[in-house]
């Protein structure tokens, strides 16, 4: 076995999950230090945050820093609960029956994307009710920041050595620690990157083209938010081909592609009403 690893001409994943480390007797408490994954979150909250308060001064919205603060504060509790929920529900279901504790053991891993869409939705919902506005341009709004958060959160998942892609030969392969076929040298592709580029680089620099170079937004607020949902489900789709499944597949995909027919439906529903609805809700200051 270890021939084999000697063998490999493949980049053997070496990255620590930690920024920083608890020292000593601390490390094993919790989290046991500052993980590149809880910061991926911090810097797509931040990036949000940024992007939001750039429209206002831009007069693209007519958010400003209160109001942005109120509609951060819904979206960060609909996507760490979506998120925690869904991956329990979707790909851990037996573990959540048996051990419902496990869901605040956030530092053990496990976010699913689909759920914190879902959580995004219910509190944009939740917020739209409050504010008594229609969820159509603030869904317009939101899906224009959320990918520098998927792009982040992938990338620390490569940095945790985690969600890796199926075996390969190419010669970016990674051999990752954490593979079962680890120590034979068998090389994966480092689906995570492809992730981070195709589901968050690529929807950010189509809809912020979108957003800031057409009038899409005013003819048809929500229309942005269903092309998203599309371009996020396509990516999602075409990038599980290279991703290792991991949780049984249904009807012959994996779940990731399986779910992402859902947001891909939804997208083309929300495109519909959007159309139909024509301009009828527009963004308030409240």
């Amino acid at each position: 076995m270890i021939a084999s690893m000697e063998n490999s001409n493949f980049w053997i994943h070496n990255l620590s999950p930690f920024l920083w480390e608890f020292p000593g007797k601390f490390a094993d408490w919790g989290p046991g230090g500052i993980r590149w994954y809880g910061v991926s979150y911090l810097l797509g909250f931040a990036s949000a945050y940024f992007l939001l308060l750039q429209y206002f001064k831009c007069k693209r919205s007519p958010y400003d820093h209160e109001q942005i603060m109120n509609l951060m504060t819904f979206q960060v509790i609909g996507v760490l609960i979506g998120g925690r929920i869904g991956y329990l529900l979707f790909y851990q279901g037996e573990k959540f029956l048996s051990d419902p504790l496990s869901i605040f053991r956030v530092w053990e891993g496990g976010m699913a994307s689909h759920g914190g869409f879902i959580g995004v939705f219910v509190a944009t919902l939740w917020y739209a009710k409050r504010s008594s506005q229609s969820i159509r341009p603030i869904g317009d709004l939101i899906v224009t920041v959320v990918p520098p958060g998927l792009f982040f959160g992938r990338i620390a998942n490569f940095i945790n050595g985690e969600l890796w892609g199926r075996t390969t030969q190419v010669d970016w392969a990674v051999l990752f620690p954490k593979a079962p076929d680890f120590a034979l040298g068998i090389g994966r592709h480092p689906s995570q990157i492809y992730a981070g580029i195709l589901e968050g680089l690529l929807p950010f620099c189509l809809i912020q083209w979108r957003f800031w170079k057409t009038s899409i937004t005013a003819k048809y607020p929500g229309q942005l938010a269903g092309e998203f949902l599309i371009l996020y489900s396509i990516a999602r789709i075409f990038n599980e081909f290279y991703r290792e499944p991991d949780a049984s597949l249904l009807m012959g995909m994996s779940r990731g592609q399986f779910y992402s027919l859902f947001l891909f439906i939804g997208g083309l529903i929300v495109i519909y009403w959007a159309r139909k609805s024509g301009n009828s809700g527009k963004l308030a200051a409240k």
